[in-house]
């Protein structure tokens, strides 16, 4: 049976005028000319210095497009986006509060036509994102969706990177598809492109299994009492952690609990 929750920690901006597609496609990480009707595309915002700020689901409905970001970063997404306008015709804004933000997976997702609705390009099994104007009906909550994307080892932002630190190919973002290597310019570029081709990643965000109490995120992994990284995001005995790379020999420990690497479905 399909599974659909609304994600109240997720808020929606919109971005109208001429220019509102070349304007987030001199800033994004991905090929903004890619989201369409029926198509959502994955990118991040970087620092000049190509550190990551935040990242979204940009949707498009032909006339507008709809960023699906994190709730709590709207403002810093508003302010920092408008600082690039200048001239263009672009106006950002926060959609009103009856958007709201689901995600439906495991089965044939609802197609109710208030919603935008597009596959999660981020990862094949991670189901449909919808951006709806009315109520829909749901059946599980957030947190049964959070331990999905913890199977697939999807991040969640700022709960799984650390902002104005972690570049994106630690964070494995181009094996979520948020990384066009053939647009041109963007802004943080240069340094991602560099940190590809001379194979400079030191750390990676890697899924985990934990045996025993989840620790908190921001809790030091151990390896031979050494650290080697940090635990994120978790629950259930699933997390995401930032680990040196390439891995040290285990075993892996955070606080009382053993961790140990896994491959996320493919």
């Amino acid at each position: 049976m399909t599974k659909i929750a609304e994600l109240p920690e997720r808020g929606v901006i919109t971005l109208t005028g001429a220019d509102r597609l070349a304007f987030l496609q001199g800033l994004v990480s991905n090929d903004v000319a890619l989201a369409a009707p029926g198509r959502a595309v994955f990118a991040a915002l970087l620092t000049p210095h190509g550190r990551w700020l935040a990242d979204f689901l940009i949707f498009s409905d032909g006339e507008r497009l709809l960023l699906d970001c994190a709730r709590a970063q709207v403002p810093d997404l508003l302010r920092r986006l408008g600082r690039y306008r200048l001239r263009m015709d672009v106006t950002l804004a926060e959609a009103g509060p009856e958007w709201r933000v689901y995600a439906a997976w495991d089965g044939a997702p609802p197609a109710p036509e208030s919603a935008l609705t597009a596959p999660d390009p981020r990862h094949p099994h991670a189901g449909t994102r919808l951006l709806s104007p009315v109520p829909l009906a749901t059946n599980a909550s957030p947190d049964a969706w959070d331990a999905h994307r913890l199977r697939l080892g999807i991040p969640d932002g700022a709960r799984d990177l650390e902002a104005e630190k972690t570049l994106l190919l630690e964070a494995g973002y181009d094996e979520l598809g948020a990384i066009s290597w053939t647009k041109g310019c963007y802004m943080g570029q240069e340094l991602t492109a560099r940190t590809r081709y001379r194979g400079l990643v030191k750390r990676r965000l890697v899924p985990v299994t934990i045996t025993g109490d989840c620790p908190p995120p921001g809790t030091a992994v151990l390896a031979g009492g050494e650290e080697i990284g940090s635990l994120r995001s978790g629950r259930d005995g699933l997390a995401l952690a930032l680990l040196a790379h390439p891995l040290p020999a285990g075993p892996f420990t955070c606080a009382a609990s053993t961790v140990t690497p896994r491959a996320a479905p493919a």
